[in-house]
């Protein structure tokens, strides 16, 4: 395959075809993030992305059966572009289940709902959108560039036209300062648009960000496993649902999940149970993850 730069993809498509719609990504100002940093954005021409579709069953035969159009905020494409690549995989990998993109809450409202049906339709079914914390000031400090309310209108506005949407928070990005806040608001958010997936993934801290300065400068302090935990028991005590969360990347303390609400007492009880834990049931302290690459 024809990559340029680092490839990404959620851990959930690890098993997926990686065809790269666009290079980099178009906000690209998130402080916690160094992943574009080195790429401008662009997209590349659809006729090279069908190229690579065509190089793709040559390589692995037809019966791919998911999908995902990195880099970053894919779904900025066109409606137009977006059908064709979609229609164009569908010929190609008929047992195609689904075709998936990243798509930040920022980006999401730009297409109507009729766009983003007939994108539906060409077989791209569901949307990865970094939300990372619901709380107002977390999210203008890490320059994630949406309000919890324009979140919220987002993510009801692509529901209601089918796409399947998982939504990614990041435990701790708050740091111990406003980790109750964050919980909240992360649940407030979610609360008021309950996507398919709440995903969770805890915050280490990237060399060469805006937020890892603000850490190594004193300014926000990383939790440990039971602080990690605690944000997440409460997260899950306000969240309402329904919808499925997911503790499904290495960075967790704790591979909590199931699905709300039906399992949030099962998930409690686990999480206290692990409170009681000694440390070194856990992963290493966050301090030790830094710069190895999660």
């Amino acid at each position: 395959m024809r990559y340029e730069g680092t490839v990404y993809r959620p851990p959930s498509e690890a098993g997926s075809l990686i065809i790269q719609a666009t290079i980099g990504c178009p906000h690209n100002a998130c402080a916690f993030c160094c992943m574009y940093r080195d790429k401008r954005f662009r997209a590349r021409p659809t006729a090279e992305i069908i190229e690579d579709l065509d190089l793709a069953v040559a390589a692995y035969g037809p019966g791919v059966r998911t999908m995902f159009l990195a880099d970053g905020n894919s779904a900025v494409l066109s409606t137009d572009r977006l059908v064709a690549i979609g229609e164009a995989a569908r010929i190609r990998f008929p047992k195609l289940e689904r075709i998936t993109v990243y798509g930040s809450a920022k980006f999401l409202a730009k297409k109507s709902k009729e766009e983003w049906r007939a994108v539906v339709k060409a077989g791209i079914t569901r949307i990865h959108s970094g939300l990372e914390s619901g709380d107002p000031a977390t999210l203008t400090s890490i320059t994630k560039g949406v309000t919890p309310e324009e979140a919220v209108l987002a993510y009801r506005h692509v529901l209601e036209a089918g796409i399947e949407l998982s939504v990614y928070l990041m435990i701790g990005v708050a740091g111990l300062e406003r980790w109750r806040e964050h919980a909240l608001g992360s649940a407030a958010v979610l609360n008021q648009a309950p996507p398919h997936f709440v995903r969770l993934r805890t915050y280490v801290p990237m060399p060469g960000t805006p937020w890892y300065e603000r850490w190594r400068e004193g300014r926000l302090t990383l939790l440990s496993a039971y602080d990690a935990l605690r944000e997440t028991r409460l997260l899950i005590e306000q969240l309402t649902g329904p919808t499925m969360l997911l503790s499904d990347h290495v960075s967790n303390f704790l591979n909590v999940g199931g699905r709300l609400p039906e399992d949030r007492d099962s998930m409690l009880a686990f999480i206290d149970e692990a409170l009681d834990w000694p440390p070194d049931r856990f992963r290493p302290p966050t301090e030790e993850l830094i710069g190895i690459g999660l």
